[in-house]
């Protein structure tokens, strides 16, 4: 790979944590985990989360119980303004990383969509 493409993403790593999106994320990041019970609710969910997560890549079911319980940690922490906060940061974050990768792959996307034409 070019050296050139590489010095690219470096610059582009470092733009994306230098801006809005990633500073207000740490920012929010840092209030949940300097709250102690609000980390280990946090923590709880994603635990569960990374769980269900693991288990359906696998192609294990997912039991109704664990369905119940994510539900009812997910209303629980929505009742959490730092825990809400966060994941709000979370996601302006990811549509910033997609659209970023949108623009990376485009090279790719428009070779086999003309191959396919």
């Amino acid at each position: 790979m070019s050296v050139e493409v590489y010095n690219i993403a470096e610059n582009l790593e470092k733009t994306i944590r230098e801006s809005d999106e990633f500073t207000q994320l740490k920012t929010q990041y840092d209030k949940v985990f300097s709250d102690e019970p609000t980390k280990r609710m946090f923590e709880n969910f994603r635990n569960i989360q990374l769980s269900l997560q693991e288990k359906q890549m696998m192609g294990q079911p997912i039991s109704e119980e664990e369905v119940q319980k994510a539900q009812q940690i997910a209303a629980l922490i929505q009742q959490n303004d730092l825990i809400a906060q966060l994941l709000e940061a979370e996601q302006r974050m990811s549509t910033l990383i997609a659209e970023v990768n949108k623009i990376v792959m485009k090279p790719l996307e428009e070779l086999y969509n003309d191959q396919m034409k």
